[in-house]
């Protein structure tokens, strides 16, 4: 029964003191991970955003813009069951997942965005929004 506890030393041992920084350290090693990868490539008139999502299907993946921000949203769940002709479980699994992250998309033209999703890496082509010129307007003098 004691061997199914967590047990956790803080003797505070002068000897222990690099193993003690060593498990901190990579105990929290991924709590400031963002939910998934991205990475933003300038691509001249237009941005170039890929983002890994591994074992997503493309049905998974919802694509939101409001307000200027940009949401990437992917649900996963999956289920596999094994068991005997009585009904009984032998073995039993499920895994689910969701992520999500937001870009601001300000300079970008909102209505010329694509997306394709290819071997777990959904692209995004953000165009940048062109400059606005300045108009030249004649006045008629009356």
């Amino acid at each position: 029964m004691f061997g199914m506890l967590p047990f956790d030393r803080s003797d505070n041992n002068v000897f222990d003191t690099f193993d003690n920084f060593a498990r901190d350290f990579f105990r929290k090693s991924n709590a400031d991970l963002p939910a998934f990868r991205t990475d933003i490539r300038d691509a001249g008139d237009s941005y170039l955003l890929e983002a890994e999502l591994p074992g997503f299907k493309k049905e998974d993946i919802t694509l939101h813009l409001k307000d200027g921000i940009l949401t990437i949203t992917a649900v996963h769940s999956e289920s596999s069951e094994t068991g005997d002709d009585k009904g009984a479980y032998i073995r039993r699994e499920r895994r689910y997942g969701s992520f999500q992250r937001s870009f601001d998309v300000t300079g970008i033209d909102e209505g010329g965005i694509t997306a394709t999703y290819e071997n777990g890496v959904l692209a995004l082509t953000l165009p940048k929004m062109k400059p606005a010129e300045p108009e030249i307007r004649h006045i008629q003098i009356q």
